[in-house]
C-alpha cells in the first residue's frame, strides 16, 4: 500500500505547495542582485547551528514535501549532526536511517578525481597524460584536439564539447562505448582546455584510462583505496549493489498526495566514474571529513590541494539559482569539484541529480566546516537548506532560501481552519 495522508494533511500539502511557490518567487525577486549585506561573522557555536538545522529538518519532515533525506554536518573532525528523515520505501513504511545508501549521482566525480590523483602520485599517470595515448581509438571531430586532450582536461570539464554531450542518448540506453565512438561527430565549441562544458560521457573516460594503466577495474581501485580505508562500509558502485543493500533509499515520485517508490533507471550507472557511487550519510560523513583534511593517511593534503584548485571559469553557475546570484562572486571548476567564492569565502561544492535522487556536498576549507545532503526524490526544497546553513555559519543576512516560513504559515492556516 502506498503511503497516503489524512484529509487534514492533504489540505496542508496543497497549501504548502502554493505557499512554497509564492515564497520562491518572492526570494527570486528580492535576490536577483547580490545583497549588500555580505559581512562575514563566522560562528563560534557551530553546534547551535547544527541544532537549528535539525529543527529545519523537522519542519521539512512534517510538511510531506519530500519522501526522504539524510544530512551530515561536520566541523573539523567532529560530527555535529548525522540524521535521516522520511521514507526509504514509502510503500512499506521503511524509514531512512544514517546507514541507508542513496545514489550519489555526480558527487561520484570527486571519487574519480581522488583516484586519478593517487595514480599520478604513484607514477602510473600524469595530469598531462594524453587520453589518445592511453586509449588509441579515442577521437574527437578535431584531430588536433584529440591528440591534445589530457587527463586534467577531462576531469576539469575542459574537453571543448557542448554541455552534457550525448547525455540524452545515454538516458535512452544507448551503450556508453558507442557514445564515446560518436564523439568524433560532435562539433567542438572551443579548443581543448579553453572553455568549460560539463560532461558525463567524457568524464567517465577516466575509468577506462585507470584500467588501461593499472590492469585493475576502476571501481575495484576506488573500493580498495578509498571506501575501505575510510570506513565507508555501505559505499558501492552499481544498481545491483544498491538494491542488495539493507534499508536502501529507493527513488520516489508523487503518488496522489503521498509518495511511492519508482523503478531505478540504470543509464548513469554505465558511466561509473561520473555518476556510479552509492553511499549512506554515514559513509559520506567520513568522505567529508577526509576532503576537509581529516584523513591525510588516505587523502594527503597535497592531493586535496590539487583536486580543489580551480582550473576553468563557469560563469553560468553564478546565475543558476537565487542563492547563487546573491552569494557567489566567482564560480570555477577544479578536478571533479566546483569552487565558489561564497560571500568572499572559498567554498568547495558539488551537486548531483539522477532520476529519483538529488545530492549536495559543500564545505569551507578554511574553517573545515561543511555538510552533505542526500534525498530520494526530485524535490527542490532541500537544496535551499544548504545555503541557509552556510549563511548561518558565516553570520550573513538570513534568507529563507528553502521556503520554510511558508511551511510554518501553511500549517498554522490548516490548524486554524480545523479549530473553526
Amino acid at each position: 500500500m502506498f503511503h497516503l495522508r489524512t484529509p487534514a494533511t492533504l489540505a496542508l500539502l496543497m497549501l504548502v505547495a502554493h505557499a512554497t511557490a509564492a515564497n520562491a518567487r518572492d526570494v527570486r525577486e528580492k535576490w536577483v542582485h547580490r545583497s549588500a549585506d555580505q559581512g562575514v561573522h563566522v560562528s563560534t557555536n557551530p553546534q547551535a547551528i547544527a541544532k537549528q538545522f535539525g529543527e529545519w529538518m523537522d519542519q521539512v519532515d512534517a510538511s510531506g514535501q519530500i519522501s526522504g533525506m539524510a544530512v551530515a554536518i561536520v566541523k573539523d573532525d567532529k560530527v555535529l549532526l548525522q540524521r535521516g528523515i522520511g521514507y526509504a520505501n514509502a510503500s512499506t513504511g521503511a524509514r531512512i536511517t544514517v546507514d541507508s545508501p542513496f545514489r550519489l549521482a555526480s558527487l561520484s566525480k570527486a571519487f574519480a578525481s581522488a583516484l586519478a590523483a593517487m595514480l599520478v602520485d604513484e607514477g602510473m599517470l600524469d595530469w598531462n597524460t594524453r587520453v589518445a595515448g592511453v586509449l588509441p581509438t579515442f577521437e574527437l571531430k578535431n584531430i588536433e584536439a584529440s591528440d591534445k586532450l589530457t587527463v586534467r582536461d577531462i576531469l576539469s570539464q575542459r574537453v571543448g564539447l557542448p554541455h552534457n554531450t550525448y547525455d540524452r542518448l545515454l538516458e535512452q540506453e544507448e551503450p556508453y562505448e558507442e557514445l564515446v565512438d560518436k564523439l568524433r561527430d560532435v562539433p567542438m565549441t572551443c579548443d581543448v582546455g579553453d572553455c568549460y562544458g560539463y560532461q558525463n560521457i567524457t568524464f567517465a573516460l577516466i575509468g577506462d584510462i585507470a584500467y588501461a594503466v593499472s590492469g585493475d577495474f576502476f571501481y575495484h581501485m576506488v573500493e580498495k583505496r578509498i571506501f575501505h580505508p575510510l570506513g565507508m562500509t555501505d559505499a558501492t558502485y552499481g544498481r545491483a549493489a544498491l538494491e542488495a543493500s539493507r534499508d536502501w533509499a529507493q527513488p520516489h515520485a508523487r503518488h496522489g498526495h503521498g509518495w511511492a517508490p519508482i523503478p531505478i533507471k540504470e543509464a548513469y550507472y554505465h558511466v561509473p566514474a561520473a555518476a556510479g557511487v552509492n553511499a549512506s550519510i554515514r559513509d559520506m560523513t567520513q568522505w567529508l571529513i577526509a576532503q576537509m583534511g581529516g584523513r591525510t593517511d588516505v587523502l594527503p593534503q597535497e592531493l586535496l590541494d590539487t583536486v580543489h584548485t580551480p582550473l576553468v571559469e563557469t560563469p553560468s553557475e553564478r546565475h543558476a539559482t537565487p542563492w547563487r546570484r546573491a552569494r557567489l562572486d566567482d564560480a570555477q571548476y577544479a578536478l571533479g569539484w566546483r569552487v565558489y567564492d561564497y560571500a568572499g569565502q572559498t567554498l568547495i561544492f558539488h551537486a548531483g541529480a539522477v532520476q529519483g535522487y538529488r545530492s549536495m556536498i559543500a564545505f569551507f576549507p578554511k574553517y573545515r566546516f561543511g555538510a552533505v545532503m542526500l534525498w530520494n526524490c526530485e524535490c527542490a526544497l532541500p537544496s535551499g537548506l544548504m545555503p541557509m546553513l552556510l549563511d548561518r555559519y558565516l553570520g550573513l543576512h538570513a534568507v529563507d532560501w528553502a521556503g520554510l516560513e511558508s511551511l510554518r504559515s501553511s500549517r498554522h492556516t490548516v490548524a486554524s481552519r480545523g479549530a473553526q
